[in-house]
């Protein structure tokens, strides 16, 4: 097949599961949506090996099946195994040596199989992609793998440049969704590879079929672009503090610090106040430091003496503050909730201390047993506060993305009357 031999763009889903009959529960779900390739995903196959690939070409005898197999070595070896468990294309790792890649393509040839290149963490993935044709490949995928999609690298200014160089079919793959997948097709690829966006999607079904639109539709315009900070919190708005803990290997929770306002949640930047048990002079002069969307994070110490009360939720109205969060108590919480800016504290008392104006703004301090440092970002919400360090915010924030879309997936099987353990296979993967 040569480049643009098809009448419409392929859509190859990505079953990156570590269990086979999931995948073949997405996979057929997928296809109702109008996907058209279906790819055994490397974590799939590292978990079930090329039982997978069987299974896959069992269920769906008329489906090409991509072996997404990243061979790095012993290319003939492991393209028979591939071949002869029933993929029609194999994948080998675009950075693999020379010898490896004629291998695997003499191996193709020998067992009417296909190849496709993978250039993730391909140093040179333009120049690359021009080698790996003249060896002979059949395909060229554009992969931004996902630990790289996490620090907000991506495959498309790359895959721009590899179409005008290569004449074979060229694949994207990389943290697709509709809009991505409609410029990616707009601006020449042949085949776009998703994962996440359908394989954990709740409904597979329907994400399928707005891939199918947006493709059979591309667009050539340019996504919406955002500052990083706006990604960051567009993200971090759409994710539960649960989701970033998890993101976070459960890290980052503060330690008995709750919502004083059930339901109202915060996204931020830290404005940080030490002071001293009642003195709530720093505290409030905080408010006058902050810029729209901080949070003012506050190291007080005592359950007993308050250093914020209304006056000062009402003065954070004023300059756009997106919410405080206190280790210590808070007063007036009648006032707090009528006022409805998010507050985080230990716990409410009636009284408070003295403004002697002990302590400093925007040094580094400790709050809720987690440090907090100038410009980190904080997120509350009613299971509590997380603190992402800043220099990881965006890793986080995508982290955190994809936590929240396997969660989403997973609600969806047990809707369907499966239990979480049965789901999730703990028995399988217990240690023993």
């Amino acid at each position: 097949m040569s480049k643009g031999d098809h009448i419409k763009p392929i859509i190859q889903v990505a079953l990156d599961l570590p269990e086979a009959d999931r995948a073949i529960q997405i996979a057929q779900e997928s296809i109702q949506g109008g996907a058209d390739w279906l790819e055994a995903g490397t974590p799939l196959i590292k978990s079930e090996g090329m039982d997978a690939v069987r299974k896959l070409r069992e269920q769906f005898p008329d489906r090409t099946i991509v072996a997404d197999m990243k061979i790095a070595d012993t290319g003939a070896m492991e393209v028979e195994m591939g071949a002869k468990a029933g993929a029609d294309i194999i994948v080998v790792l675009g950075s693999a040596d020379d010898s490896t890649i004629l291998e695997a393509v003499r191996a193709a040839g020998k067992y009417g199989v296909r190849i496709m290149a993978d250039l993730i963490s391909a140093v040179d993935p333009v120049s690359r992609s021009m080698e790996l044709q003249k060896m002979g490949v059949d395909y060229i995928n554009v992969h931004a793998g996902i630990d790289q999609q996490m620090t907000g690298q991506d495959s498309l200014s790359i895959m721009k440049k590899v179409v005008e160089k290569v004449s074979i079919p060229v694949a994207i793959a990389g943290g697709l969704d509709a809009v991505s997948c409609s410029e990616a097709v707009g601006a020449g690829a042949d085949i776009v590879i998703v994962g996440g966006n359908i394989v954990r999607s709740s409904d597979v079904k329907g994400s399928a079929m707005a891939i199918r639109q947006s493709v059979d539709s591309p667009s050539a315009a340019p996504l919406l672009k955002y500052s990083a900070d706006e990604e960051i919190r567009r993200i971090l708005e759409g994710v539960s503090t649960p989701n970033i803990s998890d993101a976070m290997h459960r890290k980052g929770a503060m330690q008995d610090i709750f919502t004083m306002l059930p339901g109202k949640r915060m996204v931020g930047t830290a404005v940080t106040v030490q002071t001293f048990k009642g003195d709530w002079a720093k505290a409030v002069e905080a408010i006058d430091e902050a810029k729209e969307g901080d949070v003012i994070v506050i190291y007080n110490g005592s359950r007993h003496v308050a250093p914020w009360g209304g006056l000062a939720t009402m003065s954070c109205l004023n300059k756009g503050v997106a919410g405080v969060v206190i280790d210590g108590a808070v007063r007036d919480i009648d006032d707090i909730r009528s006022i409805g800016l998010p507050v985080f504290a230990t716990c409410n008392v009636p009284n408070a201390g003295e403004p002697k104006g002990f302590g400093e703004i925007n040094s580094e301090i400790v709050c809720g047993n987690q440090t907090v440092r100038p410009g980190d970002y904080i997120v509350g919400d009613d299971n509590g506060v997380v603190v992402i360090p800043k220099e990881r915010a965006y890793e986080i924030a995508r982290r955190a993305k994809e936590v929240e879309k396997t969660e989403q997936r997973l609600f969806e099987e047990i809707r369907r009357g499966s239990t979480l353990s049965e789901v999730m296979k703990l028995r399988k993967w217990e240690k023993h």
